[in-house]
């Protein structure tokens, strides 16, 4: 049972995690063991709230696919039961960033000082390069 917030939880059976083998250089192990990840749930089969389904289902995040499959994987540590929980805990962060509010973004206007500057930098400048004509005899 993966626990989101206080009244959402995720039952084991939506949580599909597989045994992979872990990718690059390694040692004696790496070719024998299994010890990575792979996280799958469903976003529209799962228990979520519609609300936490829609808001998964905007987020353009590339461990969603289009049919609305998360896909973890996992092979940060050398056993299988930590690489699972850091599954899992990425997995709960992705929920919880999807269902927090965007802030609202409040556009805003530049002061007239720096207005000024501005226009003042570009005259300044403007006259740098309007001296760097050829030079009349």
């Amino acid at each position: 049972m993966l626990k989101i917030s206080n009244n959402v939880e995720l039952a084991d059976w939506e949580i599909q995690i597989s045994q992979i083998r872990a990718q690059g250089a390694g040692g004696q192990n790496v070719n024998k063991v299994a010890t990575a990840v792979h996280l799958r749930f469903d976003i529209p089969h799962s228990t979520l709230p519609p609300y936490y389904k829609e808001r998964l289902m905007a987020l353009s995040d590339q461990r969603i696919s289009m049919e609305g499959i998360v896909v973890i994987k996992a092979q940060s540590f050398r056993t299988l039961e930590q690489n699972k929980e850091d599954a899992l805990e990425r997995l709960k962060e992705l929920i919880q960033s999807a269902a927090r509010p965007q802030k609202a973004r409040r556009p805003t206007r530049p002061t007239k000082g720096s207005q000024r500057r501005r226009v003042d930098r570009k005259t300044r400048k403007g006259k740098i390069k309007a001296l760097r004509g050829k030079v009349k005899v």
